[in-house]
C-alpha cells in the first residue's frame, strides 16, 4: 500500500510559502492608497486565496502518486481542450488584445486555462518519463530520439496554442518545463549536448539577425503574431526612445528599485508611479519599501523554495514523482528568474507575475496545488507488509 507519513513532510517549504505568503498580503496592504477603488482591498482577498490555497494543499496531499499517474492523460487532453475552446467556445474572453481567459457567466470570473495547463503538462511529462523508463532497459540513440520526440510532440501543442493567444511568457513557462524535464529525464548527454547545441545556434542567429539590423528585424516581426514581442524588444533595447509608451513600466520600475537604496524609504513611502503594481510589478514595491536589503531577502527565500524543491526531487524514491518535483522547478524557475529581471530591466517585459507574491487567485491557487503535490510526493513512499521500517 502507499501511506502518507506526516513525519516526512519538508516544514521547512512550509515555512517558505508561509513566509512568502505573509510578505505578499503586507505588500499588497502598504499599496492600498496607490492602487485603484475596485483592487485596493487586494490584500484582504489575497488573505482569503492564501487560505484557499492551503486547503488546496492538503487536498493535493490527499491523493497518492499513482492516482495521478492515472489522470495525467484525461488532464493533459481536458487542458489541450480547454486550450483550443477559448478561439470558439461564446465563454472566451479577449483583453487588451489577447484571448487567454474563459469569462463565466456567473459573477465574471474569469478563468486562464493555460495556469492550468502548467500543471497538466508536469504529471503528463513525469508519467511519459517514468514509463519510457521502465520499458526501455538500454540507452542507445533510438532510446533518447523517442523520449525526446515524446517530450516535444506533448510540449510543442499547448506551447502553439498559448502563443497564438497571443501570451509568449506563459508559452516560455510550457518550455522551462519541458526543458528541466528533459535534463533529467535520462537521455544520455551526448544527444542533450547536441540538442542545446543546436538551440544556442538559433538563438544566436536571431541575436545576430536582430543586431545586424534592428529595424528591418522588429518590421518582420510587426507583420507577424509577435507584434506585441517587437514592441517589449524595442522597449527593452532603446527604453530612452520609448519612454513615455512601452517601455515607461521598465523605467519606472528600475527607479523604484533603484531609489530604495540599501535599506528602502520605509512603509507605504512610494515616490513613483508604477501601473500593475501589485500584480506582475510587485517587486518594485518591495525594492522601493525595503531597498536591497528587503529585495535580497526575497530573493534568498526565492533560492531556498528552489533549493528544497530539488532536494526533494532527489530523495523521492519514486521516478514519477522526483520527475514531477523538477517539472515545477523548471516552472517556478523561470518565473522567478524572468519576473525579477524584467522588474530591473535585465530582461524584456512579459506578463508573468511573481510566485506566492503577486495578487492573482489563479495562479495563487495554481502555486499552492503544484506545492501539495511536491510535498505528498515527499511524504508518500511504498510500504510493504514484511518492510523493518
Amino acid at each position: 500500500m502507499i501511506s502518507l507519513k506526516l513525519d516526512k513532510l519538508d516544514l521547512f517549504l512550509i515555512l517558505i510559502i508561509g513566509t512568502l505568503g505573509i510578505i505578499s498580503c503586507f505588500t499588497l496592504y502598504t499599496l492600498h492608497d496607490y492602487l485603484p477603488v475596485y483592487v485596493q482591498n487586494s490584500y484582504l482577498k489575497q488573505i482569503i486565496w492564501f487560505v484557499i490555497g492551503g486547503f488546496a494543499i492538503i487536498a493535493a496531499m490527499f491523493f497518492d502518486m499513482d492516482f495521478y499517474r492515472k489522470l495525467s492523460w484525461p488532464l493533459y487532453i481536458l487542458g489541450v481542450l480547454s486550450l483550443i475552446g477559448l478561439f470558439f467556445l461564446p465563454w472566451g474572453w479577449e483583453n487588451k488584445g489577447a484571448l487567454r481567459w474563459y469569462m463565466l457567466p456567473i459573477g465574471g470570473v474569469t478563468i486562464q486555462p493555460s495556469e492550468f495547463m502548467k500543471i497538466f503538462l508536469v504529471l503528463a511529462l513525469a508519467h511519459i518519463t517514468a514509463s519510457h523508463n521502465e520499458r526501455w532497459t538500454h540507452k542507445n540513440v533510438k532510446y533518447d530520439l523517442v523520449l525526446l520526440g515524446k517530450i516535444v510532440g506533448l510540449s510543442i501543442i499547448p506551447f502553439v496554442l498559448i502563443v497564438i493567444q497571443p501570451d509568449l511568457g506563459s508559452a516560455l513557462v510550457i518550455a522551462s518545463i519541458a526543458l528541466f524535464t528533459l535534463i533529467v529525464s535520462g537521455i544520455r548527454w551526448r544527444t542533450l549536448f547536441t540538442l542545446f547545441g543546436g538551440g544556442l545556434l538559433f538563438v544566436g542567429t536571431i541575436v545576430l539577425l536582430y543586431f545586424s539590423n534592428p529595424d528591418r528585424f522588429i518590421s518582420f516581426l510587426r507583420n507577424t503574431m509577435f507584434k506585441h514581442v517587437a514592441d517589449r524588444i524595442q522597449a527593452w533595447h532603446q527604453p530612452e526612445l520609448y519612454q513615455d509608451s512601452s517601455a515607461m513600466q521598465g523605467i519606472k520600475s528600475t527607479q523604484a528599485i533603484g531609489s530604495g537604496q540599501m535599506s528602502g524609504k520605509g512603509i507605504m513611502n512610494y515616490e513613483v508611479y508604477i501601473p500593475e503594481r501589485h500584480t506582475d510589478m510587485i517587486f518594485t514595491a518591495i525594492g522601493e519599501q525595503f531597498g536591497f536589503i528587503g529585495s535580497s531577502i526575497v530573493i534568498i527565500l526565492y533560492f531556498l523554495l528552489l533549493y528544497r524543491m530539488i532536494s526533494i526531487a532527489i530523495q523521492t524514491k519514486n521516478p514519477f514523482g522526483s520527475y514531477i518535483c523538477v517539472g515545477f522547478v523548471g516552472m517556478f524557475t523561470y518565473q522567478i528568474f524572468q519576473n525579477i529581471g524584467m522588474s530591473v530591466q535585465l530582461l524584456p517585459l512579459t506578463g508573468i507575475p511573481l510566485p506566492f507574491m503577486s495578487y492573482g487567485g489563479t495562479s495563487l491557487l495554481i502555486y499552492m496545488v503544484a506545492i501539495g503535490i511536491v510535498l505528498n510526493a515527499q511524504a508518500r513512499e511504498k510500504t510493504y507488509m514484511f518492510d523493518t521500517d
